[in-house]
């Protein structure tokens, strides 16, 4: 039975005065959509255009690979990666990085769940995630010179996924969806080589929000089927932390990383303050770019690797041993 100790997630971010309805629940929002954010929080339109965030994460996981896929729109510019990492060789396969243009490369709709649809078009190279009409299903498809990806992510057995929306310091609100394990059906196509994602598990991240002009955050995330967490350090605090345990979407507490910023290969400790999660994290390789676009920047490494360590659904409950559940960690600074 899929359940939640969290409230059924609103229709909206915003209530009908405009006025954001803050919290934790279960479930997706029909939209995010900030057009009649009132005070004390709306701003100018250009202070809007040149704070507002929007983006779209999808994972992949099977024994063999771990992809990472994102379409970012920051406002005054976009930008989207792909990569493929071999987990058994421990080295990327294959990666793409493009910066957009304004307005056109990148178009991120309003939809975190039903109605999802998010594009990035540049030249000859596509990413197209897509809600499947009907269903519980999403298609994303990614032609990226020498690679290409044909997934669907089986929603139909799926736990509730996480909707957030708070408060963020130097920016003003943010609202984020986090989906949990879903079944893959598909194939990501290399140049010499093919992977069956049919035995993988699939998750995204939808955030939309106006955040600082500098943001920064520590990530982890895990999902299998009955099992899955997401957490996160840094501009949104705890707001998105949560544990997916049996069709259970439990709200988690402050998560604290402990972790070498020098040596993405060293072994990551992540623990939340309410004594329901304490992980060990070991990567099998990682994910790096830096940019600097004088007005812009960004540092960032999303190791690839295995969590084990244990969880609980409270902390009368006995613990739940994890080992080897494969998902990623990140660090993050922007400048943007």
């Amino acid at each position: 039975m899929l359940t939640s100790h969290l409230s059924p997630a609103p229709a909206n971010v915003l209530n009908p005065e405009g006025q954001v309805q803050f919290g934790k629940f279960s479930g997706a929002p029909a939209c995010i959509d900030w057009s009649t954010l009132a005070a004390p929080y709306r701003r100018s339109k250009l202070w809007q255009v040149f704070h507002h965030k929007h983006w779209h994460y999808v994972a992949l996981a099977t024994e063999e690979i771990f992809c990472g896929i994102a379409i970012v729109d920051i406002g005054w510019t976009n930008t989207a990666f792909a990569y493929v990492f071999d987990r058994q060789q421990g080295k990327l396969l294959a990666s793409y990085s493009q910066d957009g243009i304004p307005g056109l490369t990148a178009q991120l709709n309003k939809h975190p769940a039903t109605g999802a649809d998010c594009r990035f078009q540049f030249l000859k190279n596509c990413i197209h995630f897509q809600h499947v009409a009907g269903t519980d299903n999403y298609h994303l498809s990614l032609q990226c010179g020498a690679f290409s990806i044909d997934a669907v992510l089986n929603g139909s057995q799926a736990a509730p996924g996480l909707f957030a929306a708070g408060e963020v310091e130097g920016g003003t609100v943010h609202a984020t969806f986090k989906s949990a394990a879903m079944r893959l059906n598909g194939e990501v196509r290399l140049a010499d080589s093919r992977f069956a994602l049919d035995s993988g598990i699939g998750s995204y991240d939808h955030s939309n929000g106006f955040l600082a002009r500098e943001t920064a955050w520590r990530w982890a995330s895990a999902h299998a089927p009955g099992l899955g967490f997401n957490l996160q350090a840094g501009y949104f605090g705890r707001n998105e932390n949560a544990l997916w345990l049996d069709g259970q979407l439990i709200a988690l507490g402050a998560a604290q990383f402990a972790f070498d910023q020098n040596n993405p290969m060293a072994a990551w400790h992540i623990h939340t303050d309410d004594g329901l999660l304490d992980l060990h994290f070991q990567p099998e390789g990682f994910r790096a770019e830096n940019k600097n676009l004088l007005i812009a920047a960004s540092r960032y490494v999303q190791p690839i690797g295995t969590f084990s360590g244990w969880v609980r659904a409270s902390v009368d409950a006995p613990v739940r041993q994890i080992e080897n559940l494969v998902g990623v960690t990140e660090d993050h600074f922007s400048r943007w």
